[in-house]
């Protein structure tokens, strides 16, 4: 079975993890085992940031990297495991999904819990809705996506997404940065072709003309207002908390999420596919004084010298996606990343799934360097990349002393659809390679 080894897994979950058998029954994604002290020695280590070491030992304690190289030293009382003729590689992040908020469809709400009701609501945040056991995140995790950006949708104001190892029993124990972007849909802007790709926010043209473009206007006339009373709300709170003798503000949750983000601390992840709405998006971050990040950008490439001018990344969602014109070349999507890495943009790959589908990143990545984006750059663009974006590039993406051990241990290339995943650590932890898949497989590949 791609991407799983029944061995390997068999020596995670019984020599790694001593976990009671018991505990494991119904749950979908068994407990990671404790942070240990492992050294994986003979093997190809692709650091990622540099050089790939050919044969080497990587040693990992207390959850971080603290060793590397050819001659790294093996520490007395680790629990070695040889990787002769396996590659080392950092964990893979995919930065536009819902993960962990939706499950395997069974016609009930209560499956599907990333989006609130009304137009604003930046005080809605992701990890209060993440389901741990989600069938989704066990066999996401066992292809190498060791963390994600799950975030909220719906609205103008969607809410704020959360940064999350796909490991842990709880959403705490999960949880890397609880509030790590807010995300923001602008109205859809007038103008666009037509072809089979359309949709998006807004509708479409069936609005219809001047009453769209109204409509447009009063939602975004909302937006910039409750930008404004962020911005108000914030140094109300900042004055009294210097004066005490003024009268204290009124506390008001939506506004105390938006304030972060109003000061330029952290991202706004702003929805935009076409090239006229990721151009409205990055004049309107401007014009407010938000970082901000384009998610989707499937016309990215038309406004690349926009995007590059204001170092605005991409988060690119769209490889897979059918071309929107019927006039486009059928390789306009897959060649997408390539050109945006040749034209300076910052970017990162992502599946543009709420969960079922984020399992194929390493794949899309793969898809995307058939096309032109180089094989190194293609593996940043699912390591590195979205870790840099995100501003936790010195914790994750690479392979370097000190940073979190989100490794995975692969028999090939990471992004080939025919390796098999042989190892993974997430935060340290050895982690079962057992998932909804292979419990199906098991329960089933006896029947008659």
């Amino acid at each position: 079975m791609s991407r799983f080894n029944r061995m390997a897994a068999s020596l995670i979950a019984a020599a790694f993890i001593p976990v009671v058998a018991e505990a494991q029954l119904g749950s979908p994604n068994p407990l990671p085992g404790p942070q240990g002290t492992f050294a994986i020695t003979n093997a190809r280590i692709v650091t990622v940031s540099g050089a790939a070491i050919e044969r080497g030992t990587l040693v990992i304690s207390g959850g971080k990297i603290t060793a590397i190289g050819a001659s790294a030293t093996v520490p007395q009382g680790a629990q070695v495991i040889d990787g002769t003729g396996l590659s080392v590689y950092p964990g893979m992040m995919d930065a536009g999904t819902s993960m962990g908020l939706n499950e395997v469809s069974q016609g009930a709400n209560a499956t599907v819990d990333d989006a609130e009701v009304g137009s604003f609501n930046p005080n809605a945040i992701a990890y209060y809705s993440m389901n741990p056991h989600s069938a989704h995140i066990g066999v996401t995790r066992v292809v190498g996506v060791t963390h994600v950006l799950s975030s909220p949708t719906g609205g103008l104001v969607s809410g704020q997404s959360t940064l999350a190892n796909l490991g842990g029993w709880t959403p705490a124990a999960m949880t890397i940065q609880q509030k790590a972007g807010l995300v923001i849909t602008l109205p859809r802007a007038g103008g666009g072709g037509s072809g089979f790709g359309g949709g998006g926010f807004g509708g479409g043209a069936a609005a219809g003309g001047a009453d769209a473009t109204r409509q447009r206007a009063i939602q975004l006339d909302s937006l910039r207002a409750l930008i404004a009373d962020a911005r108000a709300y914030r140094q109300a709170m900042d004055a009294y908390a210097k004066d005490r003798t003024l009268p204290r503000p009124q506390p008001d949750i939506k506004l105390a999420a938006m304030v972060p983000y109003v000061r330029g601390e952290l991202p706004v992840l702003m929805q935009a596919d076409r090239a006229v709405d990721i151009r409205a998006s990055v004049e309107f971050a401007v014009e407010e004084g938000l970082k901000a990040i384009i998610v989707g950008g499937r016309e990215a490439l038309v406004v690349s010298a926009l995007l590059k001018e204001k170092n605005v990344p991409v988060i690119y969602a769209h490889v897979r996606t059918l071309p929107s014109r019927e006039d486009d070349a059928y390789d306009i999507n897959f060649s997408a990343p390539g050109q945006l890495a040749a034209a300076g943009v910052r970017f990162a790959i992502a599946s543009g799934d709420g969960g079922a589908q984020v399992r194929d990143l390493p794949y899309i990545a793969g898809m995307a360097s058939a096309f032109g984006l180089s094989p190194e750059d293609a593996l940043k663009s699912v390591t590195l990349w979205p870790a840099q974006i995100f501003g936790v590039g010195d914790r994750f993406g690479s392979i370097e002393i000190g940073k979190i051990a989100n490794l995975v241990v692969v028999d090939g290339d990471l992004l080939e659809a025919r390796t098999n995943t042989k190892f993974l650590f997430i935060d340290g932890r050895a982690v079962s390679l057992v998932n909804r898949h292979t419990t199906l497989f098991d329960t089933h590949k006896d029947r008659r």
